[in-house]
């Protein structure tokens, strides 16, 4: 029988520790829910630089429709914002067009183990791998087995419908294989709904076929307890480890491992210019960039990793526009919306084509650093959760002759993006956020075509023994180009 993900389901299993001013089961009224829906077009209809850059004006006009006419009753939070604007946002093809749920939910649900899907999925195309089984005690549905029906719907179809609800850049999927691997019960919870039982499909040891049914998993009770331990003990990390963690540098007698989580925080420029000292003064001709997991950030910083790197002088985006020069009349909805206000007015200046450009990336000539200059060899490992910045950075190096890109497809656009500024859009009634982004980006000697993210020099797909090893087919396949170069 199955049970709908109901706040009344979330309350039984955790604390009450939550603020008594905020109730998660709370119901909206069909005319609350219209308003913060026809507020949040007109928003997106005057400010989003890139609406219909993928989806023609007619179609984001029936998804438009569409969505009003869904809104048939009151709903809660939660089934406002996957239900409704899930799809809405997916539609746009806009990496950086998502919707996000209230602050409220997220003091509410924060640090909180609730009944879920139990497995943990490695997901590429139609495959579904599992990596990890919630319910331990389970002795057939194991690490490495593949799944190939959850339900009696397809692993292709079920991927197909969650992929309805998720946004992307263009058509560059492989961000949403990536985020379906490392949080998969949360996206089937939400878009499919809680069962008790799960009827799967799956192939035993034997290559045979095989259905079992399995159960929810049912956090014990001491889950918040364990989860207050973990949350002291991140509390305790130190400034440096938690630096560590968005960057670092290792170097071994072969090659210089650099990874990069995040173009954001890490005093980035400080360690990108020790970086490079210490690879000149140890002689490293072979440098590894790890940009998996970078999601992107502050445009200054990739920028300054690119001058290390990059032989030519380079620009950052052939065009960089926004529809306004502000967020009026709809300041108040949005997240700083005074101060950004302010910014846009010295940054931005109104074209010829009657948008206004944020000329400086436009405009301005960056130079190859001489000092510190690395002239070997480069690996950049990128997928599809390098993103944004770090789909700036992919396409200023990429063709460069000493420069390989290994891995798969980018999640970030090739041809271009939207972001620089990206503040919340708040709705009035339910505090749902829309993330809205406000310059257009067109790359820097872009492609032609858009559509794809940045494609790599040496594709490497994920291999099912590798996964199970949990070896890293990429790193690999570095370490013995770099061994038979012998360089």
């Amino acid at each position: 029988m199955r049970l709908f993900f109901t706040l009344f389901i979330v309350t039984i299993f955790c604390s009450c520790s939550v603020s008594k001013n905020y109730n998660p089961d709370k119901k909206y009224s069909k005319e609350e829910l219209q308003e913060d829906y026809n507020l949040l077009l007109k928003i997106l209809g005057k400010k989003h630089p890139s609406l219909y850059w993928y989806t023609s004006r007619d179609s984001m006009n029936y998804f438009f429709k569409e969505g009003y006419k869904s809104i048939k009753d009151s709903m809660t939070e939660l089934q406002f914002g996957w239900k409704i604007l899930a799809p809405l946002t997916s539609v746009i093809h806009c990496g950086h067009t998502s919707f996000s749920m209230s602050k409220g939910w997220n003091k509410f649900i924060r640090h909180k183990r609730i009944p879920s899907f139990p497995l943990f999925l490695k997901i590429w195309k139609d495959t579904m791998e599992v990596i990890y089984n919630l319910n331990r005690n389970d002795s057939i549905i194991k690490k490495g087995t593949i799944i190939t029906s959850i339900n009696g719907i397809t692993s292709a179809n079920i991927v197909n419908i969650m992929f309805d609800y998720m946004v992307e850049d263009g058509y560059s999927e492989n961000v949403n294989y990536i985020r379906l691997s490392t949080s998969f019960p949360y996206f089937h919870r939400n878009i499919f709904g809680l069962y008790k039982t799960y009827n799967i499909g799956y192939i035993d040891s034997a290559g045979e076929q095989k259905n079992i049914s399995i159960p929810y998993f049912n956090p014990p009770a001491d889950s918040l307890k364990k989860i207050e331990k973990q949350q002291k003990n991140e509390k305790k990390l130190n400034k440096t480890s938690k630096r560590e963690n968005i960057r670092s540098l290792q170097i071994d007698t072969t090659f210089a491992l650099m990874t990069i989580n995040s173009f954001s925080k890490g005093h980035l420029k400080y360690f990108f210019k020790r970086s490079f000292r210490k690879i000149r003064k140890k002689k490293i001709t072979n440098l590894v960039i790890d940009i998996r997991a970078n999601g992107g950030g502050d445009i200054n910083n990739y920028v300054l990793l690119t001058k290390f790197l990059r032989n030519l002088p380079f620009k950052v985006a052939d065009s960089a526009w926004s529809k306004g020069k502000n967020f009026g009349p709809y300041t108040r909805y949005i997240t700083s919306g005074i101060f950004n206000n302010i910014g846009l007015s010295v940054l931005t200046h109104k074209g010829k084509d009657g948008n206004y450009h944020f000329g400086y990336w436009e405009r301005h000539t960056f130079m190859p650093k001489r000092r510190n200059h690395f002239d070997g060899n480069v690996y950049v490992l990128i997928n599809g959760l390098t993103f944004s910045a770090a789909t700036l950075f992919c396409n200023a190096v990429k063709g460069q002759q000493n420069v390989t890109l290994v891995g798969e497809e980018t999640g970030g656009g090739w041809y271009g993006n939207s972001g620089i500024m990206i503040p919340d859009i708040k709705l009035p009634n339910t505090k749902l956020r829309v993330r809205l982004p406000f310059f257009r980006i067109v790359q820097y000697n872009h492609l032609n075509v858009k559509g794809s993210g940045v494609l790599p020099d040496v594709y490497i797909t994920p291999v099912y023994k590798d996964i199970i090893n949990d070896i890293d087919t990429k790193m690999e396949w570095v370490r013995k180009t770099v061994k038979e170069k012998g360089e």
